[in-house]
């Protein structure tokens, strides 16, 4: 008796599960759908999982202007990778120093780091230190640096950072191992699972950004993925809306894939990114439980 209710309520879980999953997976396979259908049978038949008329039209009108594409996926990879490697160093080094007790002052060092998570200057302050005191207006750094180091981030680290023995540092400096040394061979190695799980969140937000773009930069060449599909669809949808302006363009307007393009430009914004998540899955279950407990 006990065994059969213990095989139902693992069947109702995995049911439970089963249907969670696919309240997540089909709505990407429905954009997925979309972006490959025909603009005409996506009026006249609205969405199908699977597409009724075949159709790339949708990719190329996002890929018309390829060179542009391209050159934004290179400028977003480059912004994520050297952002997020910047951020897990830069968080790791203030977090582990605040947790170090020969720091002097580092109780004060920690109230400059968390005030801003109470009080934020905002986005005038923000403006004039990037374009009149730093002059990064206009160049690919300005992207990296405005999501470079995160006061919640540091917390996390920090915590994470007390879970590690102070006995195993203090046997690391009698064998002659300094500060950095010790950081870089011992701590960071143990710290792969608060990393991993900062990393994808930190990747994830440069990878989405593109307020940061529209606020400093102008130059094409350093427009990034996001801020480019954005413009896109703003072109779409302001042809769409001025349409009765011209008669001879209300043809090729209604033609124009407004629907499937967004749809297509959702498939390539998350597609890169969400391969890392199978890639560092295996780091959420400790990841995310950071300072869950505390002693």
């Amino acid at each position: 008796m006990l065994y059969r209710k213990l095989h139902f309520s693992k069947l109702v879980i995995h049911l439970m599960f089963i249907a969670m999953s696919l309240a997540c997976i089909l709505p990407l396979l429905l954009v997925v759908s979309i972006s490959f259908t025909d603009e005409r049978s996506l009026m006249l038949d609205g969405y199908r999982l699977w597409p009724k008329e075949f159709s790339l039209n949708a990719y190329k009108y996002v890929f018309n202007g390829a060179g542009s594409i391209l050159n934004a996926y290179a400028v977003t990879v480059f912004v994520t990778v050297v952002g997020t490697l910047l951020h897990l160093l830069f968080t790791s080094m203030l977090a582990y120093s605040l947790t170090r007790p020969e720091v002097t002052h580092r109780k004060a060092l920690s109230f400059f780091v968390y005030l801003p998570v109470l009080f934020n200057g905002g986005l005038v302050p923000s403006y004039i230190l990037m374009t009149r005191i730093l002059h990064l207006k206009d160049t690919i750094w300005v992207l990296i640096v405005v999501g470079l180091v995160s006061a919640v981030n540091i917390l996390i680290m920090k915590n994470f950072f007390r879970t590690i023995p102070e006995s195993l540092i203090e046997s690391a400096r009698i064998d002659g191992s300094g500060e950095i040394h010790t950081f870089f061979r011992i701590v960071l190695p143990l710290s792969k699972p608060s990393l991993a799980t900062i990393g994808l969140f930190v990747s994830i937000g440069y990878w989405n950004d593109w307020m940061t773009a529209s606020l400093y930069i102008e130059s094409q060449k350093l427009r990034p993925l996001q801020y480019l599909l954005q413009s896109l669809m703003n072109n779409i949808g302001y042809l769409q809306s001025n349409s009765q302006a011209s008669r001879s363009m209300e043809a090729a307007i209604g033609m124009l894939p407004s629907e499937g393009a967004r749809m297509a430009t959702c498939v390539l914004a998350i597609g890169p990114i969400i391969l890392l998540y199978p890639l560092l899955q295996k780091y959420f279950e400790k990841g995310l439980t950071i300072g869950a407990v505390k002693e």
